[in-house]
């Protein structure tokens, strides 16, 4: 089989509805966007990582950025989010699309390598792949890692109608058995009441106090992070009760 361009696409916006303007909060001396376009293109298995924001003007600010550091950045659609990941690995020529969020600072490159490892050696074959769905998680909230073939994501922008669905980009891949075929990575141990994804203040703050245990270096492992809320549970406890919102809800 011929090479494949596995892309990574990290979806970013400043209208975030809990915390707005999250995706450039500063975290250990960096924008957050940059410590998720960082960590992301550490992962061995990509061939290049891109960011995908929004043609609404507040998010010019995302586009400078990434100019600034030298990104690639796309815009597309604000709301339908499907479309946005359609065209970006469209004008890209991506057979592989991964996808991420920016709002992940803890996201590993090593699970993005677990998750597109188990994705290209699965047999029979899968369209896609992931290390969570709504009712099956054992990785902490903010590793989330999805993977699907770029023939899977067109037929989803093609076929996809509930506002939800355009949304959230991938719930139409997953949700109907037997529509595609998928693949679930399991941590070996179930961590997912931890919450490393950023949506509140309390959120942030559990991320910043991470960076700065790790003197503002973001090359620690998720096993390094896991054993520092284990060794210190007050820090797992400073965003404990932050419900993490749902397919539906606004981000």
């Amino acid at each position: 089989m011929p090479e494949r361009k596995i892309l990574a696409i990290i979806q970013a916006r400043m209208g975030s509805t809990r915390l707005p303007g999250k995706i450039l909060a500063d975290i250990g001396g960096k924008p957050m966007l940059c410590r998720v376009v960082e960590r992301a293109r550490r992962a061995a298995c990509l061939d290049g990582v891109l960011v995908a924001t929004t043609t609404r003007a507040e998010d010019d600010a995302v586009e400078w950025l990434c100019r600034e550091r030298g990104y690639v950045c796309t815009r597309g659609h604000p709301t339908d989010v499907l479309d946005r990941y359609y065209q970006a690995a469209r004008q890209a020529a991506a057979d592989v699309v991964v996808r991420l969020t920016a709002d992940c600072p803890m996201i590993d490159p090593a699970v993005i390598d677990q998750v597109v490892g188990a994705f290209l050696a699965a047999d029979p074959p899968v369209d896609f792949a992931a290390n969570r769905l709504p009712d099956d998680r054992t990785f902490p909230i903010g590793l989330d890692t999805e993977v699907c073939t770029f023939a899977a994501l067109a037929r989803a922008w093609s076929e996809a109608g509930e506002p939800y669905q355009r949304e959230h980009v991938m719930p139409y891949l997953y949700e109907a058995p037997g529509r595609f075929r998928i693949f679930l990575v399991r941590s070996a141990r179930d961590h997912s009441h931890l919450r490393w994804t950023v949506d509140t203040a309390e959120d942030l703050e559990l991320a910043r106090r991470i960076y700065a245990h790790f003197g503002g270096r973001d090359d620690f492992t998720w096993g390094e992070v896991l054993a520092l809320v284990e060794r210190e549970p007050s820090l797992a406890a400073i965003n404990a009760h932050v419900q993490q919102r749902t397919l539906g809800d606004q981000a």
